[in-house]
Order: C-alpha cells, then sequence, then structure tokens
C-alpha cells in the first residue's frame, strides 16, 4: 500500500525546471513549511545536491543510501536535499549511491536526466506548487 502524495514541488534552476511528487513523511512536513526557498546548487557526480536550511532527524526504517535515479532523497547530515539521476562517485556500477543514508521523500515526475544541466553554484529555488 503506498502513501497518497501530499505535495508537489518545483525545482526551477536557470537552463531548467522539474516538478517532484513528495510523500507525507515528517521530513515532507518540515519541508513544506520552509518553501519557497532559494539555494545554491552543488554537484556530486550524477547527483544534484543544496541546502534547506531545514534539520530533521533521519527517519527509522526509511533512510536508504543506494536508491533509483529520480529519487527526491534528504540529507540528513547535510540539512539538503539531494537528487540522482545516475552515478556518485562512490556508486558500484550504475547504481545512484547517496553520501549517506537518506530521508526518501518521492520522486521526481520528469526526466532525472535534465539535472544534467545544473552547474555546480546555480541558484536553486523550491517551491510549493497549488494543489
Amino acid at each position: 500500500m503506498q502513501t497518497p502524495t501530499s505535495l508537489q514541488i518545483r525545482i526551477s534552476w536557470p537552463s531548467g525546471h522539474l516538478t517532484a511528487s513528495l510523500d507525507d513523511t515528517p521530513t515532507t512536513q518540515a519541508l513544506a513549511k520552509a518553501l519557497p526557498f532559494v539555494s545554491t546548487a552543488r554537484t556530486w557526480g550524477k547527483e544534484v545536491y543544496f541546502d534547506t536550511g531545514v534539520s530533521v532527524s533521519r527517519e527509522t526504517g526509511g533512510a536508504k543510501e543506494v536508491v533509483e535515479p529520480g529519487t527526491v532523497a534528504f540529507w540528513t547530515d547535510g540539512a539538503a536535499l539531494a537528487l540522482p539521476y545516475g552515478a556518485t562517485p562512490i556508486s558500484r556500477g550504475d547504481e545512484c549511491r547517496l553520501a549517506g543514508p537518506c530521508n526518501v521523500l518521492g520522486r521526481l515526475d520528469g526526466d532525472p536526466g535534465l539535472l544534467a544541466t545544473v552547474r555546480d553554484g546555480d541558484p536553486v529555488r523550491v517551491e510549493l506548487l497549488d494543489a
């Protein structure tokens, strides 16, 4: 049984944007309270991540280190959203291996490969989409 999707967000950067559908989790709720915000993109292999200013604990049972491309994850150690779209420097093969266990919030709605157009240092805006 899947958790009903609680909200949709838009992630925008100078050369594009994606929307994401997030599940109703404690981390998603904390993130929603901080929206909208602007941050600075960082890239790490085929992953984009950026600071959210939100501090939450790792969720028991839900945190994962290896995820599918297009997963929206929250890196609790860095208070950052992590958006993997391919292999990172610590991946084994083609897997998406995050820097550490991350809370899984949901999935990108479009092609995660669009994240390849994000450049390190790009401004990133995250906002709530109206339901």
